[in-house]
């Protein structure tokens, strides 16, 4: 009776383990266009990163930064790692110590203010600033950056962002790069008041129409914009906020339009629809990515740098915003979150 007993518990073990593992989740291996397209892409950054360590301004150095560590390089001893301290301490260094703003604009702010926060826990600060003396640590700069984004806020009629620190207008762009950054923030453990999060899904709440279209400002803007309903799509999801009504509005749309081609800001549609993607309709999005991926594929160059046709920025922001584009493939940035 024993053996028969311990004979169906074992059965019953083994079929629950069957079952468990028939659940369980397995990564399939990287495409070789998709690997291809990544190396050449950072090698071309690599070339292009200036002498202080960005590659412009602070928004396009985050950009840059978040593409080298998206394939899971190691940022302290990989073969990027030098690129990727550099691009940090630029940063770091182009921060005000006494608002927390990191030049030269809430863009910039909110993207360098994102890249950080990634690289936040993943950088090791006793290798970041070599022989040099240390201007901040990372934690301190997403604080301070932090603090002057919530400051801000409190100054803002509109209870979100656009240009500068001291605005009195705002968009829902410019507030989708702070927010982000602010979301990041968060998840790395950087203390963001709970307000601040809310009054910025009351704002794409308000600009959201039920055909998931989303205002560009209270001034207007109105329009098809695959960016922006993008963003509204990203930032409540990372917000936990998916139930709303906003929400649902702007994934529809998403689901509908999600192979035309922007017209307008590509490359940054490019980023934040594959984010918006991966977030409202994961089948989907495996459909668009890889052909994004052969898309970028084509319009690659012999550098690797990735010409985006219709981007006014340059190659190094075009290049960057492509790679993060593709980089969800690899779920590595601690913001690609489901």
């Amino acid at each position: 009776m024993l053996r028969g007993l311990l004979r169906g518990l074992f059965g019953t073990l083994v079929l629950s383990a069957a079952v468990h593992a028939q659940e369980l989740r397995y990564g399939a291996p990287i495409p070789a266009v998709h690997r291809t397209l990544f190396d050449k892409g950072l090698d071309y950054l690599v070339d292009a990163q200036q002498k202080g360590g960005s590659w412009g301004n602070t928004g396009v150095t985050g950009v840059c930064v978040m593409a080298l560590i998206a394939s899971g390089e190691d940022p302290n001893f990989g073969k990027y790692r030098e690129a990727v301290q550099a691009g940090v301490r630029s940063m770091i260094r182009q921060q005000d110590p006494s608002t927390g703003f990191i030049r030269s604009g809430m863009y910039e702010h909110g993207f360098a203010m994102l890249a950080l926060a990634d690289c936040y826990g993943a950088v090791d600060e006793r290798l970041l600033w070599g022989d040099e003396k240390p201007v901040r640590s990372i934690a301190k700069t997403l604080e301070l950056a932090v603090r002057c984004a919530v400051t801000s806020q409190e100054q803002n009629p509109f209870n979100a962002w656009q240009y500068s620190p001291d605005g009195s207008t705002a968009d829902t762009s410019a507030t989708g790069a702070v927010m982000m950054g602010l979301l990041g923030a968060r998840n790395a453990g950087i203390p963001v008041p709970d307000k601040t999060i809310d009054l910025v899904v009351d704002y794409y709440t308000s600009m959201t129409l039920k055909n998931g279209l989303v205002n560009y400002s209270s001034f207007g803007g109105m329009g098809a914009s695959y960016a922006r309903s993008s963003i509204c799509v990203l930032v409540l999801s990372i917000a936990k906020r998916k139930e709303l009504a906003a929400y649902k509005a702007t994934a529809e749309y998403l689901t509908q339009t999600w192979d035309a081609m922007p017209s307008n800001h590509p490359a940054y549609t490019l980023y934040y629809r594959s984010q918006a993607l991966f977030q409202a309709n994961y089948a989907l999005w495996r459909r668009w990515t890889e052909e994004n991926t052969v898309m970028l594929a084509e319009l690659q160059l012999e550098d690797g740098s990735i010409p985006i046709q219709g981007a006014s920025s340059g190659l190094p922001f075009q290049t960057g915003m492509a790679l993060l584009s593709a980089g969800l493939n690899y779920c590595l940035l601690p913001i690609y979150e489901r």
